[in-house]
């Protein structure tokens, strides 16, 4: 078995475009694909589109004719439908179904490489589009590619512990495998008191036989970084210990950052590396290493997508953090960076912590505890079930 986690990134990976004024931009990979190159890390799998047969297993028929529909119409002047069209987040795109289809192929054809046991761990960057819904499409996302990543791994009747770190609600996700007692969905994000979608609040813990597989950590503006951190580690390692995932799937949104412009976490891609091994270190723990790790949002593309990325795929490589970001990568992209307001690049890989309010910390424990209190008991009884 490989000793190096197998990145999903190919020329398919860019053509998932909204447009030059969107917030998901293809740049990322410019700077992201190449930063990681500088640690060694190279594609080996390059992403194409999944067979509509394989998007069914979480999107409905209907919704993927819309997709196609769209996918024509080169115009734009459609009528929105399935939240796809004009004035809002999921404008339509030429091929759009393909390039969409691909992102989902990434991370099933990576999912399946785990179960056969290729590799140990997966990165796709491009993956984590966790907002798609059955029948309509949601916050930049198409189709959800985490969901059927995990749908993959049930149709060997694998248990999957899906952690999501992004910081808006993986809505979607926990949506399409809410009723399955095989599958615990776990979202740390600012609360939907303050951000889209709007959801995913603590006592969203599920329902029926798959109650306490639903997991939701809401998080207070300003959090930081220590206080973040200390909501994740303090409760996913209860949650696996309970759960006995068989895989391990997580998605590693990096617009929880302080200079993320859509959002107000103020993290640091320093707890995002910490939580990215975390993340692996239970993967050993629990499921013999099986871990897809996938990318998901950030939108500030220079200074803090290509180290979040370079962070989770050290964690996956057993690789320690290297002093500094290489100077020939930080001179490349320095003038790009100019251009879109997003310089100087960092000369480090970590970030000096940010604080938080005293009053916020009590609030976030609070939350956990509520949350741990109310699932654990639920997760208990699902699982003895299942």
């Amino acid at each position: 078995m490989p000793d190096q986690p197998l990145l999903v990134f190919g020329p398919r990976s860019s053509e998932y475009d909204f447009g030059p004024a969107h917030p998901l931009t293809p740049r990322r990979f410019g700077p992201g694909i190449d930063l990681l190159r500088t640690l060694g890390a190279e594609p080996g799998l390059a992403p194409e589109p999944a067979p509509d047969s394989e998007l069914l297993w979480s999107h409905t028929q209907a919704y993927l004719e819309v997709v196609k529909r769209f996918s024509t119409d080169v115009s734009g002047r459609a009528e929105a439908e399935a939240g796809i069209g004009p004035g809002g987040d999921n404008p339509s795109f030429a091929d759009m179904h393909d390039a969409a289809a691909a992102v989902a192929g990434g991370s099933i054809r990576a999912m399946e490489a785990i179960l056969q046991g290729d590799v140990e761990h997966a990165f796709h960057p491009g993956g984590g589009l966790h907002h798609a819904m059955r029948d309509r499409a949601s916050g930049f996302c198409i189709y959800d590619d985490p969901a059927l990543a995990i749908a993959r791994a049930r149709r060997e009747a694998k248990r999957v512990l899906y952690v999501d770190l992004d910081v808006h609600h993986g809505d979607g996700v926990e949506a399409i495998h809410a009723a399955d007692p095989g599958v615990l969905t776990v979202s740390f994000h600012e609360s939907g008191r303050y951000l889209f979608p709007g959801t995913g609040f603590a006592d969203d813990v599920g329902e029926g036989p798959a109650a306490g597989t639903v997991v939701n950590v809401p998080l207070p503006p300003d959090t930081g970084d220590g206080a973040w951190l200390a909501a994740v580690t303090s409760l996913v390692p209860e949650l696996a210990a309970e759960f006995h995932p068989d895989v391990v799937v997580s998605q590693h949104g990096a617009d929880s950052h302080l200079w993320d412009p859509l959002a107000h976490l103020r993290n640091t891609v320093t707890a995002m590396g910490a939580a990215a091994r975390l993340v692996h270190d239970l993967a050993h723990e629990h499921a013999g290493g099986r871990w897809l790790a996938t990318g998901g949002g950030g939108y500030d593309v220079y200074r803090v997508v290509p180290r979040s990325w370079s962070l989770v795929w050290l964690a996956a490589a057993h690789r320690e953090v290297p002093a500094g970001t290489p100077e020939a990568w930080r001179a490349r992209w320095d003038g790009e960076a100019r251009r879109y307001g997003q310089a100087p690049l960092p000369a480090t890989f970590d970030d000096p912590p940010t604080a938080t309010e005293p009053s916020t910390e009590r609030t976030i424990e609070r939350t956990v505890d509520a949350v741990r209190s109310k699932v654990l008991p639920l997760l208990r009884a699902a699982v003895a079930r299942s």
